[in-house]
C-alpha cells in the first residue's frame, strides 16, 4: 500500500497550491526533498520536492510533488506561515533554492557548513565542526526593520538603535531554554521587541543514518526523538513500515500499543506540566507531577528492558507480550499518577498567582496556530478539535470513549489545562484497554517479517536460516513511496519513507510536531514580558531531541 500523488511541473506548484488552499487543504504539514540520483528507475530529474497538506475536516491530506528541472522553486510562505523553517530545513540538507523566501539559510547544520547532507553524494560518515558562533544579527536585524526600529551595525554587533534596546540571549545552555535551543531578544525594558530562534544544537542527522540501516535497527533511534514519550515515537515509525507492507497487526498487539501510546502521553505530559510550573516558582508541584513520572519508568523498564529509551517495538509487532503481574503493575501506576494531578491541581485550580501568570500569555489563535502548521495540544488549545484519534483513527481507537480536550484563548493557561485533561482522557482509555484486552500474539506470523520463536531458532536449521536472513537482509519492504502518521503527545508525529524494495530505506522523514511550534515561537512571544517568554515556551512542549532530529 503506497500514498497516491498529484504530480505537478514546478512551475504549476505556487499556483495550485493556492487552488488548494482555497478548496479547504489549509494545513500544511511538511515539506521535503528526494534525491534520487542513486534510485532504480530514477527519472531523468534528479530532485523532488514533496508537500503534504491536510483538508481543514483533518480526515483527508493529499501529497503534492514535483521534479525540480533546476535547484530553484518559488517559496509558498506567502500561502502557509509554517513553510517558512521547512523550506529552510529543506535549503539546509539539500541546497534547493526557495525564491522569495523571507530568511532563506540554514536550520539544522551550523553557518560554516560545507555541503547538503542529504544529498546521496554527500558522505554519511562525514562531520563538520564549527569554530564560530552565529551572531544572528542579520536575521535580527531583519526582524527589527519589520518593526520600523533601525540599527547601526558595527563588527558584528548593534552600535546603536532608534529605540533603547537591550539584546539577549536566552539559552541555547539553560533550564529554562527546555532543551538546547538559542532564542536571541531585544528587549525593551523587559518587553521583547523582537526575537529569533536557532535550534540544532543537537542536530543528529538521524534522517541520514537511517539511509544505511535495516528498517528494524531504526527503531532504536527513534527512541531519542521525543526522549518523554520514546515508544510512541517506536509505534508512528513502525505503523508506517506496516502499512507499506500492507499487513495489519494481531488484535491484541493493537491494543498494547493503544495502552503504551496512552502511557507514554501521560510520561510526557507530567514533564511538560511539572517544568512549566517550576518556571513559574511552584517548586512543590514538580515533585507531584515528576515522581508519578519515574513510577512509569519502572513499569516500562521491566517490561522492555530499559527505563528512557525503550526500543520495544518491532516491525510485525513488538519484542514481547505483557509479562505476568503487569496489570496490577499498571493499575498502581494509575493510582500515583492521578494523585499526583489532584495535588498539583488542588494547588494552582484557584490560585491567583496562577491564573496570572498564564491567562492571556503567550497567546496563538486558532488561524494563526493552523496557518504556523501547530499541532497537537497547541493546536487544540487554541481551539481547533483535531485529533488524529478521533478524526483518522487507527488502531481501533474509534471503539474506545473519551472526549477531546479543546480550549479557547490559546494562552498558556490553555495549554496546561489541555494536558491536565488529556492525562485524565489517557486513564480512561488505558483502563478500558485493560478491561477488554484481546487473547493472542503479539506478532503477526510471517517468516519475512518477524523473527522466529526462540524455540525454533535453537532446535531448527529451518529456524536458525530464518533467523540470520532477517537480521542480516532486513525486512524487504516493496518500492514506493508513503507517509503515515499518529496523535503522538505533542501531535501529529508522521513518517514520510521512500523504499527502494530492499531491507534498508531509501529515504526517511519526520514530521515532528516539535519543529513547527518552535518555529511559531518567535511570533508569540513578541510584545511579552521576558518571564512571560519562559513560561510560553514550556508551555509549547519544546522536545529538542525530535525537533533537531
Amino acid at each position: 500500500m503506497m500514498s497516491k500523488f498529484i504530480t505537478l511541473l514546478p512551475e504549476e506548484l505556487h499556483a495550485s497550491l493556492q487552488n488548494k488552499y482555497n478548496e479547504g487543504f489549509i494545513y500544511l504539514l511538511d515539506i521535503t526533498a528526494v534525491d534520487y540520483s542513486e534510485y532504480p528507475q530514477a527519472k531523468e530529474e534528479a530532485y523532488a520536492l514533496v508537500y503534504i497538506i491536510r483538508h481543514k475536516s483533518f480526515q483527508e491530506h493529499i501529497l503534492i510533488k514535483t521534479y525540480l528541472h533546476t535547484l530553484e522553486i518559488e517559496t509558498v510562505t506567502d500561502i502557509f506561515k509554517g513553510a517558512n523553517w521547512l523550506e529552510r530545513e529543506v535549503y539546509d540538507q539539500y541546497g534547493i533554492t526557495f525564491l522569495h523566501h523571507p530568511n532563506l539559510r540554514r536550520i539544522l547544520n551550523h553557518h560554516q557548513f560545507v555541503g547538503h547532507p542529504l544529498r546521496k553524494s554527500y558522505p554519511i560518515t562525514k562531520g563538520q565542526l564549527s569554530y564560530e558562533v552565529d551572531d544572528l544579527i542579520d536575521e535580527m536585524n531583519n526582524r527589527l526593520l519589520s518593526k520600523n526600529v533601525v540599527c547601526r551595525l558595527e563588527s558584528g554587533s548593534f552600535s546603536e538603535c532608534n529605540k533603547d534596546l537591550m539584546f539577549l540571549n536566552l539559552g541555547p545552555s539553560h533550564p529554562a531554554s527546555h532543551g538546547t535551543i538559542r532564542t536571541y531578544v531585544a528587549l525593551d525594558g523587559e518587553t521583547v521587541e523582537a526575537a529569533v530562534s536557532e535550534i540544532g544544537y543537537l542536530h543528529r542527522g538521524f534522517e541520514k543514518s537511517c539511509e544505511n540501516h535495516s528498517y528494524n535497527q531504526i527503531v532504536p533511534y527513534t527512541d531519542r526523538l521525543n526522549y518523554c514519550s520514546a515508544i510512541s515515537n517506536n509505534i508512528a515509525y513502525v505503523k508506517t513500515v506496516e502499512e507499506m507492507l500492507g499487513i495489519t497487526l494481531p488484535l491484541r498487539a493493537q491494543a498494547i500499543r493503544v495502552m503504551l501510546l496512552e502511557l507514554s502521553r501521560i510520561e510526557d505530559h507530567v514533564v511538560c506540566l511539572a517544568a512549566v510550573l517550576v518556571d513559574m516558582g511552584g517548586l512543590t508541584n514538580y515533585w507531584y507531577m515528576y515522581n508519578p513520572r519515574e513510577d512509569i519508568y519502572e513499569l516500562l523498564s521491566k517490561l522492555t528492558g530499559a527505563r528512557l529509551t525503550n526500543s520495544y517495538m518491532r516491525v510485525g509487532g513488538m519484542t514481547n507480550d505483557l509479562y505476568e503481574g503487569f496489570e496490577e503493575d499498571l493499575k498502581d501506576v494509575i493510582k500515583k499518577v492521578q494523585y499526583g494531578v489532584e495535588e498539583t491541581l488542588s494547588l494552582i485550580k484557584h490560585n491567583r498567582i496562577f491564573h496570572d501568570r498564564t491567562q492571556n500569555v503567550g497567546v496563538i489563535n486558532a488561524q494563526d496556530a493552523l496557518n504556523a502548521s501547530m499541532t497537537g495540544p497547541n493546536l487544540r488549545a487554541s481551539g481547533v478539535p483535531f485529533d488524529m484519534r478521533k478524526d483518522t483513527p487507527y488502531y481501533g481507537y474509534e471503539n474506545y470513549t473519551f472526549d477531546v480536550i479543546v480550549g479557547s484563548v490559546g494562552d498558556v493557561y490553555d495549554r496546561v489545562m489541555v494536558r491536565f485533561g488529556e492525562i485524565q482522557e489517557s486513564i480512561k482509555i488505558i483502563e478500558q484497554v485493560m478491561q477488554n484486552l484481546p487473547e493472542g500474539e503479539v506478532n503477526i506470523k510471517d517468516a519475512a517479517i518477524t523473527l522466529p520463536h526462540k524455540e525454533a531458532v535453537y532446535n531448527t536449521i529451518e529456524g536458525v536460516m530464518n533467523h540470520f536472513k532477517l537480521t542480516y537482509e532486513g525486512v524487504k519492504v516493496p518500492a514506493g513511496e508513503y507517509y503515515s502518521s499518529l496523535e503522538a503527545t505533542n501531535g501529529e508525529l508522521g513518517f514520510f519513507i521512500v523504499s527502494d524494495g530492499s531491507g534498508i530505506p531509501y529515504k526517511v522523514k519526520v514530521k515532528a510536531p516539535s519543529f513547527t511550534a518552535m518555529s511559531a515561537y518567535p511570533d508569540i512571544i513578541e510584545g511579552s514580558q521576558l518571564a512571560d517568554a519562559i513560561l510560553t515556551l514550556g508551555s509549547l512542549n519544546i522536545i529538542a531531541g525530535e525537533m533537531d532530529r
